[in-house]
């Protein structure tokens, strides 16, 4: 399988670039995982393809101001210090602009002192893992130096930095959002919940490595970042009581996908769990526990790609994406939705 498969041509301009006025007018490509079917709709009738008994299981992890801008002391050039992993409380893996410029030992500055960072060491893939000394609490610094980690591919400013934030997001940690949740609103949710389908949520902290692109010519040698997890026993309590009534568990985006189907590798279901993930599921993957996707338009070569892929077909989903592309639908964080049942 190669990594070329799964490559495809996009206008820059069908990339979004800010999100909907509204949350849920995003448009909405429902597709047949299994007979490749096509319909066009908006996300506010999302209701219309769910059942009362269903479960969506959403991913509540919030989005931290990550990027930070400093320097080391005494000298007026721009450093670039991004927060993809928390390894201790105090210590987290980052990725470093400049790079040549922050061996291990250096010092970076932020925030007039307010924030100072020691590089300990130099990681294989190029980051550092970085000790930070502060005085206070370090989410409360954070808010007030960092900014929001937009993706690569987005490059005019977001005016609302909650616009980057789903509803229902709670537990800081990623440093990229669940892009398949930014389109609920409350009212949705609420709509949703009354017509019986239930709502579970899990937690996995989503990092930067979902945005690379895949290298390797073969698809099977591509190593996958790892990210952490947690799926509680009141959740895995919801998926079983919903499988054995006859409910579909719907995720809401690939990260809960990833999360779901790593608590279901041991035993077949999915079971209370944490801890870090770097499954890599494309196509001839055995999926375990979802029975639906809500998810985004993704980039090509990309794991998240090769992903829907593997949870319906490689032929459908193109044929899919090129429906998408004639019908200009809106790509990649800030576009548009698609459901797959």
């Amino acid at each position: 399988m190669r990594t070329d498969d799964f490559d495809y041509e996009l206008d820059p301009g069908r990339i979004a670039q800010h999100p909907q006025a509204k949350r849920d007018n995003s448009k909405l490509l429902v597709l047949g995982r299994k007979n490749g079917d096509i319909a066009h709709d908006h996300f506010y009738h999302l209701p219309a393809y769910l059942r009362p008994g269903d479960l969506l299981v959403v991913n509540d992890t919030k989005v931290i101001p990550a990027r930070l801008f400093g320097s080391r002391p005494g000298r007026q050039e721009s450093i670039e210090v991004l927060l993809l992993t928390r390894v201790t409380d105090a210590e987290w893996e980052c990725l470093v602009r400049p790079g040549k410029k922050m061996r291990p030992g250096q010092v970076v500055e932020f925030g007039e002192g307010l924030l100072r960072g020691e590089v300990l060491e130099i990681l294989e893939d190029g980051t550092r893992r970085i000790r930070f000394l502060y005085e206070g609490i370090f989410e409360e610094i954070l808010d007030q130096l960092g900014e929001m980690p937009l993706p690569p591919y987005i490059t005019e400013k977001l005016e609302d930095p909650s616009r980057y934030q789903t509803i229902y997001a709670k537990n800081d940690g990623s440093a990229a959002a669940p892009t398949a949740g930014l389109h609920f609103t409350a009212e949705l949710l609420d709509r949703v919940r009354q017509m019986g389908v239930l709502i579970g949520a899990l937690t996995l902290h989503v990092g930067l490595g979902t945005f690379r692109p895949v290298k390797v010519e073969d698809v099977k040698t591509h190593k996958m970042h790892s990210e952490y997890y947690q799926l509680s026993q009141e959740l895995a309590d919801q998926i079983r009581r919903t499988k054995e009534a006859g409910g579909r568990v719907i995720a809401v985006g690939t990260t809960t996908t990833r999360a779901l189907e790593s608590a279901a590798q041991e035993t077949g279901e999915a079971v209370a769990s944490s801890g870090w993930t770097d499954i890599f599921i494309y196509p001839g993957f055995n999926f375990h526990v979802i029975d639906g996707l809500i998810t985004n338009f993704h980039l090509p070569k990309s794991t998240l790609l090769m992903l829907v892929s593997a949870f319906s077909t490689k032929e459908n989903i193109f044929r899919a994406y090129g429906e998408a592309i004639q019908g200009d639908y809106r790509f990649f964080s800030f576009g548009d939705a698609m459901l797959i049942l």
